[in-house]
């Protein structure tokens, strides 16, 4: 860390965004060097910025000359401030945890008990064998790396649907008609979701055909229905990061270019004990028709 001084200025110097990049490319994670700056000395909310921009920054310098597309806006939660609370009209979401690189956020109290169970009631007579968009011609398939069943509910098909799409909306700060319809899966014990990336691969051929109903996918948010026993949680490899699947929770990550420099690697963990019920939201970048 470099001197303190640095840090009763609370300005972004040129010695502590080299420190920042040697760190993150010691394999320091991102809590990590923000802790390291709390220690220091330095407000919460300059720590979680300076890493954030220094790391974005060197990102996008570092992918850019390979003629990837520039990166995209996203939709991003309004914690800058570091609140507790996220005000979505008609309850206060918590914040439980955030990362900045990859940008990922926990939420708790989105949706109530009851709630999970009426989109679980609602959704349970539509359920069929899990598939997967096949970005090689723009279809769906079955994966064999995604073990679950699942069903598709239209934009606002439900009340209760309506309502969380709405708070979805005010939570992350993106329109609702940029959202594809409401996706509920469920996993018996041993299925899982092998790691692997949201957005569609620009290189293959599919893909133009996919992105016309809206753009590419720039943000997702998986909500947890109920709880299973053991297992089942949401992995990020590259982080390495585990969310626990409790029941009213949620985990957002958004992804503002289609690459693996996002970091947004993720799989659904075989469930071990129990079942797991969740709900998954995505977010393009324009509306979704």
């Amino acid at each position: 860390m470099p001197d303190h001084s640095f840090a009763s200025s609370q300005s972004v110097t040129p010695e502590l965004r080299q420190w920042i990049l040697d760190q993150s490319g010691a394999g320091i994670t991102t809590p990590a060097l923000i802790e390291a700056m709390r220690n220091a000395g330095w407000a919460d909310s300059v720590a979680v910025r300076a890493v954030e921009e220094v790391l974005r920054a060197h990102l996008d310098g570092a992918v850019q000359p390979q003629g990837l597309p520039p990166a995209v806006p996203v939709p991003e939660p309004d914690i800058a401030d570091a609140p507790l609370f996220i005000d979505v009209g008609d309850r206060q979401v918590e914040v439980l945890m955030s990362m900045a690189n990859p940008r990922v956020v926990l939420f708790g109290n989105l949706l109530s008990p009851e709630e999970c169970q009426a989109i679980i009631d609602a959704a349970q007579p539509r359920m069929a064998r899990s598939l997967t968009v096949q970005t090689t011609t723009g279809g769906e398939e079955v994966n064999a790396d995604r073990t679950s069943d699942g069903m598709f509910f239209q934009r606002g098909e439900t009340p209760v649907v309506q309502r969380l799409e709405e708070r979805i909306a005010r939570l992350v700060r993106w329109p609702i008609q940029n959202g594809e319809g409401l996706q509920v899966l469920h996993y018996r014990p041993g299925a899982e979701y092998k790691p692997h990336y949201d957005y569609f691969d620009p290189d293959q051929p599919g893909t133009s055909t996919i992105v016309r109903r809206g753009g590419q996918r720039v943000a997702t948010l998986v909500i947890y229905l109920n709880n299973p026993r053991k297992g089942g949680g949401t992995t990020f490899p590259d982080v390495p990061l585990e969310v626990a699947p409790r029941q009213g929770n949620a985990v957002f990550f958004s992804y503002e270019r289609p690459h693996p420099s996002t970091r947004t690697l993720h799989g659904g963990a075989s469930v071990i004990e129990g079942e797991k019920w969740i709900a998954t939201k995505w977010l393009r970048e324009r509306e979704f028709k």
